[in-house]
């Protein structure tokens, strides 16, 4: 006997050497195939982009994964149990493989001839998902346990683990346990519950089946295969299981947590990256960019702009239901089928999608996907706006009962305004609006269209349209650069010009001529024939060379007397940074939307270095460096001086537009708003832009409004303070114009009604805007150069005067251009004028609280 056991020892030595012999032959056989397990200290996990606002609300993330890595003290010690429990019980005891399980897949592989088990430790699965396949060979089994241990022998176990828990598929394109609490419940990991870190800990045998998107009943399953385990291995109590256990399988898809909406501006910005670092880099590097807009400037466009669209589209008509369902009486379809129905149908912008189930006398009660009750009223106040559509210009009959819009079994679109609910329709205009900063040109807000969803087309930056009367602020600016002041007269009279046979005949709108008129009062009330006899007067190059100064490409400028109307195509970004210009003074500032770019750790990777606006700066730098004074490239510049200290050289916006004709010009659109004149005495008179006045009533403002041919496009564009905005209007088909829209008896007298303008139709989105945004700013103090002095003048002549009534006013003249003849004759009256130091003499008016 005692011979049979001494024969079995040395039998089980000799085992146990040539299974050494035979791990360490393999070992070096496999040597050369091995990758080098030390890199994986510096391994960096695929993150996708994100796109804040300067002020840190999520726009949008971009990458093929979505992944939101944790540090091991961020993650719950419940879910760390959970996945222990159920994919390596022994991970804090092990060295990195499980000998017992490695003998049970090897028995496995010897009955079967094949690779069917798995017993993989955590480690193996880290070696796996970071070095090889998931091909089931014994080849690479040997290979993942070789890596596995060296893996133990350079990580601790806490960072072996992050690496598993952070890299992990967990299905829905998540990867990683911070994603798929995301992607599963809308929530942060130390938000789950029990039962749902139970489901996530499930995920990793079978993603794809077991996900409680795909299918609750697995998903449930395995949920409770987790918590059994978890109980087993009494990480929890029997009265948490059987509670856990009960829970209902709640999972969803959860998009990226957006928490503003600008997806015009997170493509923007999503676009620059990859012409900074490539597709690569920027979907998988983990890069955190932050860009120019602000929550409080982008919620007031998104508004202002939705809401002036809904008004436009709803003051020409309802244009019917989407679909016909069903037909009453018969075949009603059930609430199951009807929310069936919807749930697979997309929602654009504010607009919800529901499904007309009663109508009554002057209500509907309809079901829809969204909101506390699935069955919803319309009241008649958000039904008795919807007369029929005929086309743009032509309404039908307003409606007197409900039956006359809406029947049941339709398909319709529904949206909330103020709390109440009323019937809608997906407006076939489309609308742009951009705002900025004319200090440095940060975009500070930007809607490129109704629904980024259903039209990726960026009407702010890629759409070119002709710009109407928003172009005569920038060649009235010629005209003051070229002898013209404000108080010139030209004439307001039709026009007849001939080429060959053929007449060009452009028209005010209306159709209303004053004779002489001075141009301050020319530019405010918009008169075309006065920008056509500027254009004539000054030549076609030279107002070409002056648009140029704006950033405006001159090569696509029409060469001829068209311009004065507007014919000249434009984005509204570029619009909007041509007014930026003349609102700060007249300094070539760039739009620009991204302010700085972080990499994965937070060290900021890229900085934005703008043009910025800082008067005397130059002057200063000049004097510094003469003194010498200051020898590095970048300097401290006084902040009452430049809005950013400190600043480069290089980083001062240059001048392109004199400060004179900048404070000239923006008298001029000051007028479009304010007007001028005596009500009183019957001279007053309205800026087409007069609306912008009567709601803002800030001084600080300057506007113009915009309409082309057969009004295919509305403008407004302007400024409060040190806010730029552009309001556009228009149909993406260039063959329809915007219409016009008669009395809908239904509605107050507030309604809008008539022909569809600038004024009318693109301004009320600014006002809201400005509303919400500028008037919340100081009022910003009118600067006048000390070049520009002011006279009083005659009303109708633009001739000095010695009176001082209503017939008179102050007036800005540029040095060397003030009128030196007077109306009336010298002995006549005393002098009452301003000198060129502005010294008043002889009146106690105010030259900038005078009405012009």
């Amino acid at each position: 006997m005692k011979r049979w056991i001494k024969r079995l020892f040395i039998a089980s030595i000799l085992m146990i050497l040539l299974g050494l012999g035979t791990i360490v032959g393999i070992y070096y056989h496999l040597k050369s195939d091995l990758p080098d397990v030390a890199t994986i200290q510096d391994i960096k996990l695929q993150v996708p982009m994100k796109v804040f606002s300067i002020d840190g609300e999520l726009l949008s993330q971009f990458g093929e994964k979505r992944r939101i890595p944790l540090k091991r003290d961020e993650v719950p010690e419940q879910l760390v149990n959970a996945f222990l429990a159920t994919e390596d019980s022994r991970y804090y005891q092990h060295f990195g493989i499980d000998p017992i399980g490695i003998v049970r897949a090897a028995i496995v592989y010897a009955s079967t001839g094949k690779a069917k088990q798995g017993a993989s430790t955590i480690t193996q699965q880290v070696a796996r998902n970071f070095f090889l396949t998931r091909e089931k060979t014994f080849v690479r089994k040997i290979k993942e346990i070789f890596i596995a241990i060296q893996i133990e022998q350079i990580l601790s176990k806490d960072e072996i683990l992050m690496l598993y828990l952070n890299k992990i598929s967990l299905g829905h394109r998540s990867f990683g346990i911070g994603a798929a609490a995301q992607v599963y419940y809308g929530k942060s990991v130390d938000e789950l519950t029990l039962p749902e870190m139970a489901v996530i800990a499930g995920l990793p045998k079978a993603p794809s089946s077991n996900n409680p998107i795909y299918s609750p009943t697995n998903a449930k399953a395995r949920r409770n295969v987790v918590l059994m385990r978890m109980l087993d291995e009494k990480h929890i109590t029997q009265a948490e299981y059987d509670e856990a256990r009960e829970a209902p399988i709640t999972g969803k898809y959860h998009g990226a947590e957006i928490t503003l909406s600008a997806h015009y501006v997170a493509e923007l910005a999503h676009k620059k990256l990859l012409q900074m670092y490539g597709k690569d880099r920027a979907y998988n590097n983990g890069y955190n960019v932050y860009t120019t807009i602000n929550k409080k400037s982008q919620l007031a466009a998104n508004q202002a702009a939705l809401t002036n669209l809904h008004n436009y589209d709803k003051r020409h008509g309802y244009r019917g239901a989407i679909d016909v369902l069903w037909e009453a009486p018969s075949d009603n379809w059930t609430t199951e089928a009807i929310l069936k129905k919807l749930k697979k149908e997309p929602s654009f912008a504010d607009l919800q999608l529901a499904v007309v189930i009663e109508v009554n006398e002057q209500t509907v009660k309809v079901l829809s996907k969204k909101g506390k009750e699935i069955e919803q009223e319309i009241s008649w106040d958000g039904l008795k706006w919807a007369r029929p559509y005929i086309s743009d210009s032509k309404q039908g009959r307003a409606p007197k009962l409900a039956s006359d819009i809406v029947a049941v079994g339709e398909l319709i679109w529904i949206r909330t305004v103020n709390e109440v609910l009323e019937l809608s329709q997906y407006p076939d205009a489309s609308t742009a609006f951009v705002s900025l900063n004319p200090q440095d040109g940060a975009i500070t807000s930007m809607v490129g269209g109704f629904s980024f969803v259903q039209s990726k087309f960026n009407r702010v930056t890629q759409a070119e349209r002709q710009v109407g009367s928003n172009i005569k602020p920038f060649l009235y600016s010629a005209a003051l650069d070229n002898g013209y002041t404000l108080a010139t007269l030209v004439n307001d009279a039709p026009i007849n010009q001939w080429t060959g046979s053929a007449a060009w005949r452009p028209k005010n709108s209306p159709a209303i001529y004053d004779g002489p008129i001075r141009l301050r009062r020319a530019l405010g009330q918009s008169k075309n024939v006065v920008s056509v006899r500027l254009v004539q007067d000054l030549g076609v190059d030279t107002v070409i060379e002056q648009l140029g100064k704006y950033g405006f490409d001159k090569e696509k400028i029409p060469k001829n007397n068209t311009i004065a109307l507007g014919s000249a195509s434009l984005s509204p970004l570029k619009l909007a940074t041509g007014y930026a210009i003349i609102a700060n003074g007249g300094y070539q500032v760039e739009p620009y939307v991204i302010e700085r770019i972080e990499d994965a750790y937070g060290s900021v990777i890229y900085q934005a270095t703008p043009k910025i606006v800082c008067k005397g700066c130059q002057d200063l730098y000049k004097q510094q460096a003469e003194d010498k004074k200051i020898n590095n490239k970048y300097q401290h510049i006084d902040k009452n001086l430049c809005a950013i200290s400190p600043i480069s050289e290089d980083q001062i916006a240059q001048s392109v537009i004199s400060p004179e004709t900048a404070f000239l010009t923006r008298e001029l659109l000051y007028s479009a708003i304010w007007g001028g004149g005596s009500w009183q005495h019957k001279t007053g008179w309205n800026g087409t832009g007069w609306r912008a006045g009567r709601a803002l009533q800030r001084h600080d403002i300057g506007g113009k409004t915009g309409t082309t041919n057969d009004s295919k496009d509305a403008w407004f564009s302007g400024y409060v303070g040190n806010v730029v905005a552009t309001s556009w209007v228009g149909f993406d088909n260039f063959n329809r114009n915007l219409g016009k829209a008669s009395i809908n008896k239904n509605l107050g007298k507030e309604q809008v009604s008539g022909g569809e303008f600038g004024g009318r139709t693109a301004l009320p989105a600014w006002i809201e805007f400005m509303q919400k945004t500028a008037l919340t700013t100081p009022a910003v103090k009118k600067e006048r150069p000390n070049s520009i002095s002011t006279a009083r003048i005659d009303r109708e002549t633009g001739l000095l005067t010695r009176q001082t009534d209503y017939t008179s006013l102050f007036e800005y003249f540029r040095s060397g251009t003030m009128p030196t003849e007077y109306i009336e004759p010298a002995e006549t009256y005393e002098e009452n004028f301003f000198d060129g130091n502005n010294n008043e003499t002889g009146s106690t008016s105010s030259a900038d609280n005078e009405l012009f």
